[in-house]
């Protein structure tokens, strides 16, 4: 699996093609003020996906950092250990869900 997909939805992004790509996931949208910091998360019995819709987003899985902007889609697999950092020169949007990659709804 593949974890960071930049470019992976065009922009404007669209939440409906982002939930018709991931069936049987939560959906849920987050926007943040500049520099804000969700640090050293890890959920052990779901995935997550994270797609950037505005700004920029530092976004940290295991061992490897990306900057994504708008259109990246990153897939968290279940138990790794991710931050996401907002820039400090804007905001950001971004919508994500949990759920299972390849799970059948």
């Amino acid at each position: 699996m593949r974890i960071f997909q930049p470019a992976a939805y065009a922009v404007p992004v669209s939440p409906n093609s982002i939930r018709a790509d991931h069936p049987g996931f939560s959906f849920a949208t987050y926007t943040d003020p500049p520099g804000q910091v969700w640090d050293d998360f890890r959920h052990d019995d779901v995935d997550e996906f994270v797609v950037v819709a505005e700004g920029r987003v530092e976004i940290e899985v295991g061992q490897v950092r990306q900057l994504c902007g708008p259109g990246d889609l990153v897939r968290i697999p279940a138990g790794a250990r991710h931050s996401l950092r907002t820039t400090r020169d804007a905001g950001s949007v971004w919508h994500y869900g949990y759920g299972r990659f390849g799970a059948v709804p």
